[in-house]
């Protein structure tokens, strides 16, 4: 293949990628500027948010491509949602006019393998008119949601499992008046912080509110965090100590900003770019000596736990430059290896295992026993992909402390023995997987990955946006 022909390849649409798609070797330093889409955990928040409120809401930057994004946008739809979306330079425009707290039921949402759409619209559907049956993909249905339901019975919503008690699909039966609710909910350690942020995000719309008690400290506390902070800035008002959660006995006090009325008013809102995203490309420069990546919109205000993730690279020996206009990362000539508990930003840990292979020394990743339970076990997808890189990757730990042990390859050696040969990652069918296996790319020939359409989930254009990077470093791009 020529290097005319590979640019055309990574540059061209999604759909006519082949599969696998072979990346093109990285010759040199790269300076680029990478703007990935707006955030899909934000995005969702903020898009169930704007369908409860009071009048209409215009949200901007919003990854209306991502299929995460898609079908959170056609559920909230179903449920009786005025979505209008801008065209050409407004696609990603969306104005919505809210109901005002109340929500269509009667209705069944396949919500394919969207995690945030599943938990946040379960718990929507108790300020439903009607059940509302909560269903996704094969996949889906092997994500747990017990957790969830079992607090959404304690608050006094009915729930029947329609095929295996404790996962999708599931009927969400809404009280007939939601003043018979309980206005008090506890959680303990739990498989996903989603379960927690789902019914943060439906209690400004119920009549006296929610406390939320912590009887552990939470899981993945962050975006527990960002889900407080952004319900504040959007009108809600929130109760607690936010800094508390990392231990037991945290409380938390979510309701409507004036007292005696419900839920939020309509307003104007602008997506962060993906910080799990970005952290792919700040890993990318961190790992080539004399690169350097820039992500605009991404500040030490950003609501999202990731856009932390530099800190980490720091620590490893990259250079991080906090710039008016964005985070920027300049790569080292040898990364060290970390001993660091990734709990908080677990999406961005996959990206760290990758670079990790490559380190001067080993790694020890913790926190991680959350990936369990995504599209699909990435901590036993990442030991078994990762080894084939001539890496010695294994999972170490239990409980809250399971994670990745990465001793790194000797990387001349695993250049000489993997050069004349393709190296096949499989993604399964994993968004976050094959962004992360491209980072391999950058430091060993022959690297191809199965089911490059996967980034579609959040990412449509991950891959143009690599094939720039590449271009940069004068590789075949």
């Amino acid at each position: 293949m020529t290097s005319r022909d590979s640019k055309g390849i990574l540059a061209g649409a999604l759909k006519d990628l082949p599969d696998p798609l072979a990346l093109p070797e990285c010759r040199g330093a790269f300076d680029v500027a990478i703007s990935p889409p707006g955030s899909k955990s934000l995005a969702n928040r903020v898009l169930l948010l704007a369908a409860l409120a009071e009048g209409t809401s215009t949200l901007r930057n919003v990854p209306a491509d991502a299929d995460d994004v898609r079908v959170m946008i056609a559920a909230l739809r179903r449920l009786g949602a005025r979505i209008e979306a801008g065209v050409g330079a407004e696609a990603h425009v969306l104005r919505i006019s809210g109901s005002a707290g109340t929500v269509r039921g009667g209705c069944e949402l396949n919500l394919e393998n969207a995690g945030t759409a599943t938990r946040f619209l379960a718990a929507g559907a108790m300020l439903a008119d009607g059940p509302v049956t909560v269903d996704g993909s094969e996949r889906m249905r092997e994500r747990p949601i017990g957790e969830q339901v079992s607090a959404l019975r304690a608050m006094g919503v009915s729930a029947e499992f329609l095929l295996r008690e404790g996962y999708p699909p599931v009927r969400i039966i809404p009280p007939a008046r939601l003043e018979d609710l309980a206005g008090e909910v506890s959680f303990g350690r739990t498989a996903s912080s989603q379960f927690i942020s789902a019914v943060m995000l439906a209690a400004p719309f119920l009549p006296r509110g929610l406390r939320i008690r912590f009887t552990e400290p939470a899981t993945s506390a962050e975006y527990i965090r960002m889900t407080a902070r952004l319900l504040v800035l959007l009108g809600a008002c929130v109760e607690g100590d936010l800094s508390a959660l990392d231990k037991a006995g945290a409380a938390l006090f979510i309701r409507a900003r004036e007292q005696g009325t419900r839920g939020l008013r309509g307003f104007e809102w602008q997506i962060e770019p993906d910080a799990s995203g970005a952290s792919c490309f700040w890993s990318a420069a961190a790992m080539v000596p004399g690169a350097s990546c820039l992500v605009p919109g991404l500040d030490g205000g950003s609501l999202q736990g990731d856009a932390g993730f530099v800190d980490i690279l720091a620590r490893m020996g990259a250079t991080v430059e906090r710039r008016s206009e964005g985070l920027r990362v300049l790569g080292t000539r040898t990364l060290a290896g970390i001993d660091v508990n990734m709990e908080g930003m677990p999406d961005a840990a996959m990206a760290l295992a990758a670079i990790a292979c490559f380190a001067s020394g080993p790694s020890m990743i913790r926190g991680l026993r959350t990936l369990r339970v995504k599209e699909t076990d990435r901590l036993a997808a990442l030991a078994r992909e990762l080894s084939r890189t001539g890496a010695e990757v294994r999972i170490a730990g239990d409980g809250d402390g399971e994670g990745l042990h990465i001793t790194p390859v000797n990387v001349e050696r695993g250049v000489r023995s993997t050069r004349g040969r393709e190296l096949v990652f499989d993604t399964y069918e994993d968004h976050r997987m094959a962004m992360a296996l491209a980072l391999v790319s950058l430091r060993m020939p022959g690297v191809q990955i199965r089911n490059p359409m996967c980034v579609a989930k959040t990412y449509p254009s991950f891959w143009r946006d690599w094939g720039r990077l590449v271009e940069a470093a004068g590789g075949a791009a």
